[in-house]
């Protein structure tokens, strides 16, 4: 009988084999409560290394941290008409609490503009207190109806910013740098994920704003997902909250504000981008593992143990993380084939041959090939083939996008496109009828682009629409 596969086939169910990956790599697990998950360490620790970043990144950017309370009184929320109408049907309310009715509900933050809006009121009190720059990472619950592990639960992890400027330029000029500084930096960086960037169309903007910038990503089946987004709130939230300051000449003036998010989601985009049929790849540099130092078989003296240990000490002092691998009572193919389901970027296999000879077996998750090479010089070897493996599925990723990204000059070609990619067309001939067009196929346009790929400014003229199906 012919041994069952362990993941599905990532080109005829990408769906399944996405859901295999999470289960099969140990990453999450559906938790108690319809719609949640339980993150378990190995995928937590890739988001440590993305929350690490990026929080550097965003403090780069004069952001400070705060924390805000999880429920926010349903009152907040009403005060900003097309905020509440844009998340009604996704707010969890809380009505009872220690055995009595509440007399004013509270609802379990979907996202904080809101309670921003009111605590920034407070301190804000004239321009020198201009601007102010926040930042909050936390969970949020939007009660969604098709919940789909780390790309739409009904709690996930989040940093959202906030900030309060004197001037729309300045505050334009904020969510901007956040977009393409922070996000696109990141994304691009660290998880070898190459995003475009652009702003969203009208209909597709986040309630309440005046312009939602967006990174968008083209995943292993050709669909897009929204990476980040980075909001200008123009003055909406500033008017419903009284966030006002007196300038220098003493006029009383309304804010200008800002908001801006990443979430876990970034975690199934990272398994979506790079994954192949024998499971994840990490790019290193928020890999949990970098480099797991594996025992083919040990001697009687438990000397290849004891070598796998100093090789290991020797990688984490050159700033490898590390791990040794010596559970020899498990077969070495098995332990393997985990190892590879895990992504781990790099493996080195050590047995009483690679002992005698001064040598070990590197393997390269990526390419899924190896060489023998000597056991001296791994301190300096090791890193530069992380590095140069991160490179390696930035190329990949990017070659792959272009390849299915076509230019076309009709909505009729824009939804032929979109059944394997993503389709470049001309703003002008798509226009709210076209996004009705695309609507009825399940085709979004992703994001509005200048002629060179960057976001638009003012300018309306000569845009370009990134169309395609997303999750």
């Amino acid at each position: 009988m012919a041994k069952a596969p362990i993941l599905a086939s990532r080109s005829e169910d990408f769906p399944q084999w996405y859901q295999d990956v999470i289960a099969k790599a140990e990453l999450a697990e559906n938790g108690a409560a319809r719609g949640t998950m339980v993150i378990r360490p190995y995928a937590y620790g890739i988001w440590e290394r993305m929350q690490a970043d990026m929080d550097r990144r965003i403090k780069a950017c004069g952001a400070e941290n705060v924390y805000l309370p999880l429920f926010i009184p349903e009152s907040y929320l009403r005060r900003e008409a097309e905020h509440v109408e844009g998340f009604s049907p996704e707010l969890a309310v809380v009505t009872v609490a220690g055995g009595k009715e509440l007399e004013e509900p509270l609802v379990v933050r979907p996202t904080s503009e809101t309670l921003f809006g009111e605590l920034m009121a407070k301190w804000v009190q004239s321009y020198r207190d201009l601007p102010l720059l926040l930042n909050q990472w936390a969970n949020v619950v939007r009660w969604e109806l098709r919940p789909r592990t780390f790309l739409r639960t009904t709690e996930f992890l989040w940093q959202e910013g906030h900030t309060a400027h004197a001037t729309r330029e300045d505050a334009a000029a904020y969510a901007r740098r956040i977009l393409l500084d922070v996000y696109r930096g990141f994304m691009t960086d660290m998880l070898a994920v190459p995003v475009l960037v652009g702003a969203k169309t009208a209909r597709e903007r986040f309630a309440g704003a005046t312009n939602t910038m967006t990174c968008e990503a083209m995943m292993g089946d050709g669909k897009a997902l929204q990476m980040g987004t980075s909001h200008e709130l123009g003055q909406n939230f500033a008017r419903a909250f009284g966030m006002d300051y007196l300038d220098d000449s003493g006029t009383l003036q309304h804010c200008w504000t800002t908001s801006w998010g990443t979430t876990t989601r970034m975690i199934g985009g990272l398994i979506m981008c790079h994954g192949d049929d024998h499971g994840l790849r990490v790019p290193p540099r928020v890999a949990h593992v970098q480099a797991v130092v594996m025992v083919v078989r040990d001697d009687d003296a438990g000397a290849v143990s004891a070598e796998a240990r100093r090789v290991a000490e020797e990688l984490a002092a050159a700033g490898v993380r590390a791990r040794v691998d010596d559970q020899t009572s498990t077969g070495f193919g098995r332990r393997v084939t985990d190892w590879e389901l895990k992504g781990v970027p790099v493996r080195v296999e050590i047995g009483p041959r690679d002992l005698a000879e001064g040598a070990v077996t590197l393997a390269r998750r990526d390419a899924r090939t190896k060489e023998t090479v000597p056991a001296a010089g791994l301190a300096t070897a090791v890193p530069a083939l992380l590095e140069e493996i991160q490179d390696t599925l930035l190329r990949e990723a990017t070659a792959f996008r272009d390849s299915r990204t076509a230019d076309v000059g009709s909505i009729d070609e824009a939804i032929e496109a979109a059944r394997t990619g993503f389709a470049r067309i001309p703003w002008d001939r798509v226009g709210d009828d076209g996004e009705d067009r695309l609507a009825e196929h399940a085709i979004t346009v992703r994001c509005l682009q200048t002629a060179e790929g960057t976001v638009p400014g003012d300018d309306p003229r000569d845009l370009r629409a990134i169309v395609a199906r997303a999750y």
